[in-house]
């Protein structure tokens, strides 16, 4: 199963849009697609315990967060997009990554991280208000990119794809040549 994590508070939003052609993409390939909007999920935020890092589980009261760090870890393949939010990722995204950092990584004693996730695909998806090339010259675009790749490299997840959209501020419709290009990263994993 290819998890969607969809960090967008806009349902039918640019960002919805892009990961829905991804998603279409990964159902032609033959994959059992699971879909969760990230922003319905009731998460209480992170309270840096640590104690995730030596019990492999966040101690906090089972919420939205176990739920979805419970389908990151059985996934085979994971889909992140995110509207671009001062050169970073949503805040309900960040605070979901805040949360499963065990499913992402483990400690060794020495501090050095251990990744939980080695080797699955990953694919990261994002849009921005800011037109480009300024997207990633003021590292808008480029940030929330990094942000997310960050997660995912510390738990192992090789990135397949990244698909930017800038300027959306006053786009009525994404521009076909994105819509494709989604699909064809769904494709591709």
């Amino acid at each position: 199963m290819i998890l969607i994590l969809n960090g967008s508070p806009k349902k039918k939003g640019k960002v919805a849009t892009l990961l829905a052609a991804v998603e279409k993409g990964l159902k032609e390939k033959g994959h059992q697609v699971e879909w969760i909007d990230t922003y319905d999920l009731k998460i209480a935020p992170c309270i840096a315990c640590m104690k995730c890092r030596p019990d492999g589980r966040c101690i906090l009261p089972g919420d939205g967060a176990h739920i979805a760090g419970d389908k990151i870890a059985a996934c085979e393949g994971l889909v992140v997009g995110t509207p671009t939010h001062w050169g970073n990722m949503s805040a309900q995204l960040k605070l979901l990554f805040d949360r499963t950092v065990p499913v992402f990584m483990g400690e060794k004693p020495n501090g050095f991280p251990i990744p939980r996730q080695k080797g699955k695909p990953a694919l990261i998806v994002t849009a921005c208000t800011t037109p480009w090339p300024f997207n990633f010259i003021a590292a808008e675009s480029r940030g929330a990119i990094h942000a997310v790749r960050e997660v995912l490299h510390y738990g192992g997840l090789k990135i397949k794809g990244k698909l930017a959209l800038p300027g959306t501020k006053s786009m009525d419709a994404i521009p076909g040549r994105f819509l494709d290009r989604a699909y064809k990263m769904g494709l591709s994993l």
